[in-house]
């Protein structure tokens, strides 16, 4: 189980990381009409916690493997 979870954060950190938008078009961008992008503080905490899960995501796995 620890495997499945670890994969899910390890996806969705790299998903982060490399398409930092997608999660504010999700979020808010279909709340607004028209031409409207997320702050740039917004794209970077988005990518900080792409990274924090990935990291979360290897403590799952290697922890589901090893334990």
């Amino acid at each position: 189980m620890f495997v499945f979870f670890g994969l899910i954060f390890i996806a969705l950190g790299i998903l982060n990381l490399i398409k930092p938008d997608f999660a504010w078009y999700i979020n808010e961008g279909w709340k607004v009409k028209g031409d409207s992008e997320p702050s740039e503080g917004y794209l970077l905490m988005t990518k900080f916690g792409g990274i924090v899960a990935i990291f979360v995501g290897i403590i799952f796995l290697l922890s589901g493997i090893f334990y």
